[in-house]
């Protein structure tokens, strides 16, 4: 397998910086946890709930001197995702990038398209909860504190909200729908905080869905860059958007290896 450089990626120094990264005990939220703890700034780190993986990646990156602290809550909650902000603030004592990463694909196995049975109420409710009305409530929890420091929000979004892909119906229209949050949100907040968001697609980490396929024997024929993007690939363009780009908002970043737009 091509494996990406460590060498080439972005160094930051974010000294002074507070965060908040959703979902992220582990794939592409811990990995960006961990590279705002490393670049020197106070990470906020939640996720569902109070968990052994939480517990132990928190542990982990204390031990190594990183300035981090674990604020469960389930964030496709308002009430919740209020008491997760506000636990976040007061550890942290501001806020500077909000990373709304929760998500999930709400099925173990792909739903097909025609499969109208399965997309029940619940299930629907399930997806647009979790991954597209968390990142409204929390930034909402969070804007005023954003405002303060003149911050910015990235979305983890996906490369299912454009095309006919990913686990469900419900989860792609869910996805679409924080795409254009993304840019509501860069309106409503401008010119004091600037909203982006990354499309990833498949990625090297752990996910309830499986669709039954080697990825890395996929990614070989099927992937322009022939491998599976690694969550600290995901982590620098978050990071990158999050502490730079300071003239870019209201963007969702294709972050595939080419898949979406060249195959």
């Amino acid at each position: 397998m091509i494996q990406p450089k460590e060498d080439v990626m972005i160094n930051f120094d974010l000294r002074n910086k507070k965060a908040i990264v959703t979902g992220a005990a582990s794939g592409i939220g811990l990995a960006t946890a961990t590279r705002l703890a490393r670049s020197g700034a106070s990470v906020a780190i939640n996720d569902l709930r109070t968990n052994e993986k939480l517990i132990i990646e928190v542990t982990k990156l204390r031990d190594d001197g990183l300035d981090v602290y674990s604020v469960p809550g389930d964030v496709s909650q308002p009430d919740s995702a209020h008491k997760v902000v506000s636990s976040a603030l007061e550890v942290l004592g501001g806020l500077d990038y909000l990373i709304n990463n929760a998500g999930a694909p709400g099925t173990k196995s792909p739903i097909p398209v025609d499969d109208f049975d399965a997309l029940t109420p619940a299930f629907w409710q399930k997806m647009l909860d979790v991954n597209l009305l968390s990142a409204f409530w929390m930034t909402k929890a969070a804007r005023t504190a954003l405002m303060e420091s003149h911050g910015a929000v990235v979305n983890t979004v996906s490369t299912g909200a454009f095309a006919c892909t990913g686990s469900s119906t419900a989860y792609a229209c869910a996805k679409a729908g924080l795409a254009h949050l993304t840019r509501h949100l860069a309106k409503a907040l401008a010119p004091r905080v600037r909203v982006n968001g990354i499309a990833p697609g498949a990625v090297n980490s752990p996910w309830e869905c499986s669709w039954g396929l080697d990825n890395e024997e996929w990614a070989r024929t099927a992937v322009p860059l022939q491998r599976i993007g690694q969550p600290e690939e995901y982590a620098e363009l978050i990071t990158y958007l999050a502490a730079g780009a300071s003239y870019i908002t209201a963007q969702v970043v294709i972050a595939d290896g080419g898949d979406f737009l060249l195959s």
